[in-house]
């Protein structure tokens, strides 16, 4: 009985430990499972494992790193950059530079007029003249004005008319009220004579001032080339002369002058001295780098309110030469403005006024019976603007004028001044100008005339000088575009 049960415990731990063997081996063949399910490493090339793998059923290759899936990012991406362009786009030629040139009528310096600048010391003051105009005349680029006296000083007597000599103050007071040039040729230049002459120029010249029209001597050039903000601009006054033989001329009737060198001048009845002159001094001006051309001249038939015949020929030979502005003076009343067409060249334009009229004078309404009423009072600020574009090239670019009025007054004492009848400002006029009602109502007479006399000129010259411009522009423009079509 001992035996039997001894052999069944016997059998029974030798079942428990073929379990425990199997159960072991499951327990390894599975751990080998996850193993290498989770690690991939290559399994040992002993007799085990070789075992193990041919009792475990065949399963699918596993990838060595689990392959997440990429989705699109939900971050904002910047655009791709490009480079900017290594040049821009050239930029349409341009105005660089204006130079506004402007030139107010005679100085026509009576006795009247100078002696109510005589201080009580004997000394003359004139600035109360320009005591209205200053202003205006310093915000110009460049101011001229039409000096129709001479400096002959005190060897001769201080006159008007028939042999006009003022005091050397003058000049002074026009260059304090900020004038830079004096037309020195006209009929009274030489009413003191040669000296008179040299000394009107060596006085104007003292005081700061350009003498145009007249010089020291032959030697001198008979031009002048003034640089305003830039712009070369060729000046060049002329006056009529009673006579002229070649070597000596008569002025206003008195005894010849005798060095022809001083004056530029001109006979009526033979303008051919004036063409031929002309032609050389444009020339010259243009070597000497002139960009913009004007003539001032002094001719034409006292007190008479249009031009003549021969004002117009001279006129439309001066334009054919390419002067781009003319400027007249010497009937002491204002004559029209007109834009003339070049016959040699039909694209240059030429604008003139053919007469400022009196800056200031004594010719006063019912003075005497050759004035017509009221003109002789009346004068124009012609004002004439030149533009550079950055191409280097000039254009005449607006012309405009400011009628001026002789205003006489004798509350205390009498006293003359030059008035500008700007009519931006005319609403101000008897503030402005310290006017009575009287005087206002004058004042805009004055302003009527002048403007019933230039109005329509004026007009079309300065319509024609926008449209060029538009144009020119316009041209300049076209041609920018057709560089960057082309590149």
């Amino acid at each position: 009985m001992k035996t039997f049960w001894r052999s069944l415990l016997t059998a029974l731990k030798i079942t428990l430990i073929i379990l425990l063997i199997v159960s072991l081996a499951g327990i390894g063949v599975l751990s080998w499972y996850f193993y290498d399910t989770t690690f991939a490493e290559t399994p040992s090339d002993n007799a085990m494992f070789r075992f193990i793998e041919s009792m475990v059923p065949a399963r699918e290759t596993q990838p060595t790193e689990p392959v997440i899936p990429t989705l699109p990012s939900t971050e904002a991406t910047e655009p791709p950059t490009t480079e900017p362009p290594t040049t821009l786009p050239p930029e349409p030629e341009h105005v660089v530079a204006t130079a506004t040139i402007g030139t107010v009528g005679d100085l026509l310096m009576h006795q009247p007029v100078f002696a109510s600048c005589q201080q009580s010391d004997g000394s003359y003051n004139f600035e109360s003249i320009f005591r209205y105009v200053k202003d205006t005349i310093t915000s110009l680029d460049y101011a001229v004005a039409n000096l129709e006296t001479t400096f002959g000083g005190d060897n001769y007597k201080y006159q008007g008319n028939p042999a006009f000599n003022c005091p050397d103050a003058l000049a002074d007071d026009v260059a304090t009220a900020g004038f830079d040039m004096l037309l020195t040729a006209n009929n009274h230049s030489g009413d003191t004579m040669g000296p008179g002459i040299t000394r009107t120029v060596e006085r104007v010249r003292q005081s700061g001032l350009v003498a145009l029209g007249s010089q020291l001597n032959g030697e001198e050039p008979k031009f002048q080339i003034v640089d305003v903000n830039g712009i070369k601009i060729g000046m060049v006054c002329y006056t009529w002369a009673y006579s002229g033989d070649g070597t000596k001329f008569s002025l206003n009737g008195l005894s010849p002058v005798q060095d022809e060198g001083q004056m530029n001048y001109f006979v009526n009845s033979n303008p051919d001295k004036l063409y031929r002159e002309a032609e050389q001094i444009m020339a010259q001006m243009k070597e000497q780098g002139a960009e913009a051309t004007m003539m001032f001249i002094h001719w034409g038939v006292e007190y008479v309110t249009t031009e003549n015949g021969l004002q117009d020929t001279i006129a439309q030979k001066l334009c054919n030469m390419g002067f781009d502005v003319i400027v007249g003076g010497h009937p002491h009343v204002v004559q029209p403005i007109d834009l003339l067409t070049s016959t040699v060249d039909p694209d240059h334009k030429t604008v003139v006024i053919y007469s400022l009229g009196n800056a200031v004078s004594n010719q006063r309404t019912g003075f005497s019976s050759l004035f017509p009423p009221g003109y002789t009072e009346d004068g124009v600020l012609f004002n004439v603007t030149f533009a550079k574009y950055s191409d280097g090239t000039v254009y005449l670019q607006d012309v405009d004028v400011i009628p001026t009025w002789v205003d006489m007054r004798t509350t205390v004492g009498r006293s003359y001044h030059i008035l500008p009848l700007d009519s931006s400002r005319m609403d101000d006029w008897k503030q402005l100008l310290d006017l009575s009602d009287v005087g206002l109502s004058a004042a805009t007479r004055s302003y009527n005339r002048t403007m019933g006399i230039v109005g329509e000129g004026l007009n079309l010259a300065k319509q024609y000088l926008a449209e060029a411009k538009e144009l020119r522009e316009a041209n300049y423009l076209a041609a920018v575009i057709d560089l960057m079509y082309a590149a």
